[in-house]
């Protein structure tokens, strides 16, 4: 009965609409339908094969942006802010990836899924976008061959879990034997730097990682390795040192080396001995008073040094600034002062010395102070800093890196970062599997083995899986500059031979032993990137809409629906609405007819008694209704504007005594409206 309602007084065809649900019904309008819907006049919408299209070329435009940084010769991106002109040179893809804006909805879950990678692994951000990239790309081809999204989605459903087991299945471990464990550590360290501005010196700087994360003595927390970057020398000049190094210098007349030190660390304000005047205003009437003043400030400012003394310290760390005057009182009772420690150095400094961050000192017994055995003074290229040696925390350590810009340092943090990321949990996953496009390979082919046992189209989707899987040794030796289609035709046919461990040797362009060439990757590291490109590429693939609008504004009130006629109601405020925003050409004859003669209960009161029946709207109803469709047209829009402008008091209490028949005889014109 809506349908006829609504193509009677829309002038539409089936062909012309969509379903829309709406207060427990299905109606069929137009797109204009669901936008008036949204209330918002810059809503979008893309359906369709429009909406598919659009993600897929998003999602495989971003994939094919970052591929070129993939693998050990993968080239740099140089990343520079509009604003204020900052650059930086990357290969990272966490790093490209955050630093660009997206306007595709597809677009953005790769980026998501990237930053997912980031946090849990630390690595293979760059491996699971293009994974996902090549999934859609796929995908994209399937479906221009009238393969359903459903039927994609369950056979790289299969694909997937025949290729998780296969990577399971040549997961080795060596978490038994220290020197093997140390061993896969290492290069697994060397593997992920040797992509990464560290691969001149990856043997260098994969020991050092691998002293850092054993250190930690199989936690996964990175807060106790700290990394400082000083501007100066060459990369080999950088170094691990023990304990914790504060990028801070000491007060003047503070000693510079303390031993057996107790560390009182506080963020409290030490600036109290000069006068401070907001808004207020002081009268005094001579020089005497205002000496008195400044005197009753420095008596607080020793009373509170005295409270911090008394905590039997004789290191004291702010976070804000310390005066002359109470940095003076502090180095009387012969306390090494620390000031404008930032928040993040205090935060660490707390953490590895077992302190606590203490803002008052009224009770000394309940503070925790920190402790180390040695204090000093050190100096880094042209740069004093403080080294706080046998800390409370023993796994603590500062890596200092050393380089000739500033560009250079940044990226080898984020170089260094990713590698000590990915050993602390390759600590806590102790599996590994080969790397060089071994285990992509070793995967695709179990996922063409299973696509042979899969009947109908899902065995065309599980082959598609397979050959984005085989993308990823291709874009590897396509970014060293090989020959592509020849080396990974090789390490196919290597794989299906038996050779478990072929993969590809960039350095020579052929294909090599793994296993022998030490390129030992995380299982961990591989299996997310299979299960995060997977998930995110099926997500993408069941899309078939697109909406764009704006959020709904507070001012904007629902009203609550009335129990007794909620249905009806809305279902009359639904098509009311329809009316009033379409700019309807004509208005149907039987329609007027019902919302002139039926808005108000004739049987229960007279119109005149009745709030929600006005004479003067009853009145133009009836004009309206007693015109010609020519004049009808003119007529309608004012009234229908101002029958809406109350709805309230106008068709809400007549229309729950309506029924759907009566409306139904209404459009049929073998009812009386009497």
């Amino acid at each position: 009965m809506l349908t006829r309602l609504a193509f009677s007084v829309l002038d539409l065809s089936p062909s012309q609409s969509c379903r829309c649900k709406f207060s427990g019904r299905r109606h069929v309008i137009r797109s204009l339908g669901l936008e008036l819907l949204l209330k918002d006049p810059q809503a979008t919408e893309e359906k369709a094969e429009n909406a598919r299209l659009s993600s897929f070329i998003g999602a495989t435009a971003l994939g094919d942006l970052v591929k070129s940084t993939l693998g050990p010769k993968g080239m740099n991106k140089i990343l520079q802010s509009a604003s204020s002109g900052d650059i930086s040179v990357t290969n990272d893809g966490a790093t490209i990836l955050k630093a660009i804006q997206l306007d595709n909805a597809a677009a953005k879950i790769l980026v998501n899924i990237s930053k997912v990678q980031d946090d849990e692994v630390g690595d293979g951000t760059t491996s699971v976008t293009v994974l996902a990239a090549e999934l859609l790309r796929e995908a994209e081809k399937l479906i221009a061959q009238k393969i359903h999204p459903q039927t994609i989605v369950e056979g790289y459903r299969i694909a997937s879990l025949a290729a998780l087991k296969a990577l399971e299945t040549a997961a080795m471990n060596n978490f038994s034997d220290p020197n093997l464990f140390r061993q896969d550590l290492f290069n697994i360290a060397r593997t992920t730097l040797s992509s990464k501005v560290l691969s001149q010196d990856k043997d260098y700087f994969a020991n050092l990682a691998v002293d850092a994360v054993l250190r930690l003595k199989g936690s996964t927390d990175l807060e106790h390795i700290q990394i400082i970057k000083k501007v100066g020398g060459k990369l080999t000049d950088s170094y691990l040192d023990e304990g914790f190094i504060l990028d801070k210098t000491i007060a003047v007349n503070s000693p510079k080396r303390m031993e057996n030190v107790n560390i009182l660390i506080a963020n409290t304000s030490m600036d109290t001995d000069k006068i401070k005047i907001f808004g207020a205003r002081v009268k005094v009437d001579g020089t005497g008073k205002l000496a008195e003043l400044e005197r009753a400030e420095r008596e607080k400012m020793k009373a509170k040094v005295d409270a911090i003394a008394a905590h039997g310290i004789n290191c004291f760390v702010n976070r804000q600034l310390i005066y002359n005057y109470p940095e003076s009182l502090l180095a009387e009772k012969g306390i090494m002062t620390i000031e404008h420690a930032d928040f993040e150095g205090v935060e660490r400094l707390s953490l590895v010395t077992g302190g606590e961050i203490a803002s008052t000192f009224d009770r000394p017994d309940l503070v925790t102070l920190g402790h180390c055995e040695l204090i000093e003074e050190i100096m880094i290229g042209e740069d004093k800093l403080i080294k706080f040696s046998g800390v409370a925390a023993g796994e603590a350590c500062t890596v200092v890196l050393r380089g000739s810009t500033n560009q250079m340092v940044d990226e080898a943090e984020r170089s260094l970062h990713d590698a000590l990321s990915v050993l602390s949990q390759t600590v806590k996953e102790t599996r590994t599997v080969l790397g060089g496009g071994c285990s992509e390979m070793l995967m695709s082919c179990a996922v063409d083995e299973e696509a042979r046992k899969v009947k109908g189209k899902k065995a065309i989707a599980c082959e598609a899986f397979g050959r984005a899987l085989r993308q990823i040794p291709t874009i590897l030796a396509d970014n060293a500059g090989y020959d592509s289609s020849d080396l990974v035709s090789r390490l196919r046919a290597a794989h299906y031979e038996g050779q478990a461990d072929a993969g590809l040797d960039m350095d020579l362009g052929t294909i090599g032993s793994m296993k022998k060439l030490g390129i030992t990757e995380s299982y961990k590291l591989k299996r997310q990137v299979v299960l995060s490109a997977s998930e995110a590429a099926e997500m993408i693939i069941r899309v078939d809409d697109i909406l764009r609008a704006s959020p709904r504004r507070q001012d904007q009130k629902i009203q609550p629906a009335n129990k007794s006629n909620g249905s009806r109601s809305h279902t009359f405020a639904f098509l009311l609405t329809l009316i009033m925003r379409a700019s309807l050409r004509v208005l149907r004859q039987p329609l007027i007819q019902f919302i002139g003669k039926r808005s108000w209960p004739s049987t229960q009161a007279t119109p005149h008694a009745h709030p929600a029946a006005p004479p003067e709207f009853q009145k133009r109803f009836s004009d309206v209704a007693a015109s010609s469709p020519a004049e009808s047209k003119e007529k309608t829009g004012s009234v229908v504007s101002e029958f809406w402008q109350a709805p309230e008091r106008f068709w809400r209490p007549r229309v729950r005594e309506l029924e759907e028949t009566e409306i139904d005889a209404v459009l049929s014109g073998g009812a009386s409206l009497q």
